[in-house]
């Protein structure tokens, strides 16, 4: 595991990707270190882009390096989920080039709101976003702190 200082991801930001697709990703959520730091990109269920940032990747490795070869279960779940994972670091303006597959599984034709969830971030369509957005919904923050125990 890399010796990175924490990287936190909170708050919400608005893009639109640009004439060559790629978006640009806040400066505050760009490790700060060596522009080869490998984050992953991953389909996520609920329909938006899950970013893992070099700290998470690192745990995923330790991880997934302790599953025996001769696990066909494991190493079958691996090649499902890493075929889909698309693994990227920035250009010098923190832009990044996503893949069409992943834009299309989560809807984004040109905007995108990136949603921090404190170790990670969600790259989603603003459709898709608004019905989640707790400030849309006209959620308290309190009772959803609740929720979770903080």
């Amino acid at each position: 595991m890399s010796n990175q200082a924490k990287q936190y991801y909170v708050g919400i930001f608005r893009h639109n990707l640009d004439g060559k697709n790629r978006l640009t990703i806040p400066s505050k959520w760009r490790f700060a270190g060596d522009e080869k730091e490998t984050y992953l990109a991953l389909p996520d269920p609920n329909g938006y882009i899950t970013v893992l940032p070099p700290l998470e990747v690192d745990k995923v490795y330790e991880r997934v390096s302790a599953k025996l070869l001769s696990d066909a279960a494991a190493q079958e779940f691996l090649n499902k989920f890493f075929s889909q994972a698309f693994s990227f670091g920035f250009d010098k303006q923190g832009r990044v080039g996503l893949p069409d597959e992943l834009l299309e599984h989560a809807g984004i034709k040109k905007e995108s709101v990136l949603v921090g969830t404190m170790t990670k971030f969600g790259i989603w369509s603003p459709e898709r976003w608004s019905p989640v957005d707790p400030q849309t919904k006209g959620e308290n923050l309190g009772d959803l702190m609740k929720e979770i125990g903080l």
